[in-house]
């Protein structure tokens, strides 16, 4: 099928486009929708506006749309606009969800597309956690820690890039403090550096760091895609 990517930047929403690329699938496009804050139930905040460099970095077209609510309802009207220019513009079948847990997100996801006559497809959902993260380093996705926002996750996990050191590292944590190790309960968000999918690994230029003591997030802002100017 001819899919729209739900695109935020992160782990899950680019190894999803991996994975159905592998079984077949084309991506006729990214719909990335910038919420105004990390108060949204459905989409990702922390650096969303970076994504124009990963999409740039993969050749795939992006219908990019800010958003000035976290109503939930308003976020899933404006999806159902998104898919609905996506199926006119780029002639999609479906939809690819990057979730893996939340049956929250995937039911409001599937009804948006079942509005609009569009397939779901979701390679990643109720993945075993422990392979999944395994894959994702195995399979040369390179990924930093945009937020945190968890007992065990303290300031030093912000902007760093995760290797299979930090990976077994994770899993103890995830098992002492009980958080997600995917971190599909929002425990952390993540930004793709690099991954097989890319022309060119992001180059990040300028960042902040935020913390107060319990949460953070890791600011970029200003990136590029390494070797143009």
């Amino acid at each position: 099928m001819n899919l729209a990517a739900l695109f935020s930047g992160g782990k899950d929403s680019t190894f999803a486009i991996y994975e159905a690329q592998k079984l077949g699938h084309t991506i006729g496009c990214l719909i990335t929708i910038l919420a105004p804050s990390a108060e949204s139930h459905l989409l990702h905040h922390p650096n969303v506006d970076q994504t124009m460099l990963q999409a740039r970095s993969m050749n795939i077209p992006q219908i990019l749309i800010k958003i000035d609510s976290t109503d939930t309802a308003k976020e899933v009207e404006i999806l159902k606009e998104s898919l609905a220019k996506a199926k006119s513009d780029y002639h999609i079948d479906g939809v690819l969800h990057g979730g893996i847990l939340s049956k929250f997100q995937k039911t409001k996801f599937n009804d948006a597309a079942k509005s609009l006559g569009l397939n779901v497809v979701s390679p990643l959902w109720h993945k075993d956690q422990r392979q999944y993260m395994s894959d994702l380093v195995e399979s040369g996705f390179e990924f930093i820690i945009t937020s945190v926002s968890c007992d065990g996750l303290d300031q030093s996990w912000l902007g760093k890039k995760i290797t299979r050191q930090d990976l077994d590292v994770l899993m103890q944590l995830s098992e002492k403090h009980g958080f997600n190790l995917s971190f599909e309960g929002g425990e952390a968000e993540t930004f793709v550096v690099n991954c097989p999918l890319f022309s060119a690994p992001i180059e990040i230029i300028e960042s902040k760091t935020h913390w107060d003591g319990y949460r953070g997030r890791f600011e970029i802002s200003q990136a590029k895609m390494k070797g143009n100017a």
